[in-house]
């Protein structure tokens, strides 16, 4: 069956970013001069994916706004003679078919998925954390979808951390049976170094069967008391198949403060228009005061 809707979780506080994120989601922060969560959509799109399902929050109304038409601005732009802009925001509200579904209460990302599961019913899905960016030349999306397309299963996408970081990180353990790709024997979310089983950790792209509904409504509340997708996988894992894929791609984690000022930086140095002025700023910067 084809792959044809997205999931994106978007209902989250964004807690690490307050008071920031009290009036603005931080899927809605700028990496420069575009949204985070306009990559992700933008991802999705590029793998033939128009039908985008955002579970949002009473306080995400921005994203919403984002992804809409509005006529007064792209008339301004147009009477400007900026056509260059006028086509960038053209064309994000307009190649998409955006679906908003409101998770009432914060219960976790499982919960979230969950909360989808009317609008997506009983087709296979994408589900994109919103605040993960993803670069890489071939779209991973895609490659997951292949992957489905062979063998009719779940695919998870994963990417070697350092061993320092795997607490950070659902963390997989699988058998490779081709080049990059696994068939996934078991997932830990969030384990201690010494307790990992590798260094595989799942980056935020997951391609469910409709079976994970089943698994997610009786999968008991965890830390927090919200619901795991982590452990809603491992209960998929009793009865189907879960496979990995490892990418080499960047990613761009920017849920976190440092996260994101890392990922504006390097976004911003990809730009040759901000390039060298950023760089004379930055090394103007981390002059001892004795140098100065």
């Amino acid at each position: 069956m084809e792959v044809r809707k997205a999931v994106l979780p978007v209902a989250g506080w964004g807690t690490r970013f307050l008071p920031a994120t009290k009036a603005m989601p931080k899927e809605m922060f700028p990496i420069i001069d575009k949204p985070v969560i306009q990559f992700i959509v933008e991802e999705c799109l590029s793998a033939g994916i128009e039908n985008i399902v955002f579970v949002t929050g009473r306080h995400k109304r921005p994203i919403e706004h984002h992804f809409d038409i509005n006529t007064d601005l792209e008339k301004h732009l147009e009477q400007c003679g900026k056509i260059e802009l006028l086509k960038n925001i053209r064309e994000i509200s307009r190649l998409i078919n955006p679906i908003y579904i409101r998770q009432k209460e914060q219960l976790g990302l499982g919960h979230a998925v969950l909360v989808s599961e009317p609008v997506v019913g009983k087709e296979p899905f994408v589900v994109c954390l919103g605040d993960v960016i993803i670069k890489d030349e071939e779209n991973v999306l895609k490659k997951m979808i292949e992957i489905y397309s062979r063998f009719g299963k779940s695919v998870i996408a994963v990417f070697e951390v350092e061993p320092r970081d795997v607490s950070k990180y659902g963390i997989i353990s699988g058998k490779l049976i081709e080049d990059n790709i696994y068939i996934v024997d078991d997932l830990i979310e969030k384990p201690k170094p010494e307790e990992a089983p590798s260094r595989l950790a799942i980056v935020g792209r997951y391609l469910f069967t409709p079976k994970i509904f089943e698994k997610l409504k009786v999968t008991p509340p965890g830390k927090g008391g919200e619901v795991q997708l982590t452990d809603a996988m491992k209960l998929l894992l009793e009865e189907e198949a879960i496979y990995a894929i490892k990418i080499d791609s960047s990613v761009y984690d920017t849920g976190t403060p440092i996260g994101y000022i890392q990922t504006v930086l390097e976004f911003a140095l990809q730009r040759e228009e901000l390039k060298d002025e950023l760089v004379k700023f930055m090394k103007n910067l981390i002059i001892e005061p004795s140098e100065v």
